[in-house]
C-alpha cells in the first residue's frame, strides 16, 4: 500500500506554497468497529461542519459555504467497492484520488490549506457505479507544516 501522502496531490500550480495534508488512516474490514459507508466521516471536536453527503453511488458535487480567514478546509471521504474515486475541490483546484476496496471501508481525511479555501466552493466526486461513498466537508485550524526531511535521514 502506498502512503496516502503520495496519493494526494494538488492540481494547482501553487503547490509549492500551499498544502494538502492527509491524516493517516487505514482501511478496515466492513465487519470491524469502523462505521459503515452509509454514515459520513466524523470531524474532530475542534472542526466545524461545512457540508456532508450520506451514502452515494456515482458522481456528485457538494457545495460548501464561506469560512473564516486562515481556516483550512477538511475533506473526509469514506468509500467501499472496487474502484478509484477522484475528489476535486473548486475553486482552489486541489484534487486527490482514493482507491476503494471491495469488502473493506476506507476513510481518508485531507486538510486543504491553500489560498482561497476560506471562500465558498464545491467538492466534486467522480466515482464508478460500483463504489459507494460518503463525505464530510469541514473547516478547522490549519495544521502546522511538517519540517522537510534532512538529507542525512534519507
Amino acid at each position: 500500500m502506498l502512503p496516502l501522502a503520495l496519493a494526494c496531490t494538488p492540481d494547482s500550480s501553487d503547490a509549492g506554497k500551499d498544502s494538502l495534508s492527509p491524516k493517516p488512516t487505514e482501511p478496515t474490514s466492513a465487519s470491524s468497529a469502523q462505521p459503515s459507508v452509509a454514515q459520513p466521516p466524523e470531524l474532530d471536536k475542534t472542526e466545524t461542519l461545512a457540508a456532508s453527503q450520506h451514502e452515494t453511488q456515482g458522481s456528485r458535487s457538494i457545495e460548501f459555504d464561506k469560512g473564516k480567514q486562515g481556516d483550512a478546509l477538511i475533506v473526509a471521504v469514506r468509500c467501499q467497492g472496487r474502484g478509484t474515486i477522484k475528489v476535486t475541490v473548486k475553486p482552489v483546484n486541489v484534487g486527490f484520488p482514493l482507491e476503494c476496496g471491495d469488502g473493506e471501508v476506507t476513510t481518508t481525511y485531507n486538510q486543504v490549506g491553500v489560498k482561497g479555501v476560506e471562500n465558498k466552493g464545491t467538492v466534486s466526486v467522480q466515482a464508478p457505479s460500483a463504489v459507494r461513498w460518503s463525505m464530510t466537508v469541514g473547516r478547522g485550524e490549519a495544521a502546522a507544516p511538517e519540517p522537510p526531511e534532512s538529507p542525512e535521514a534519507q
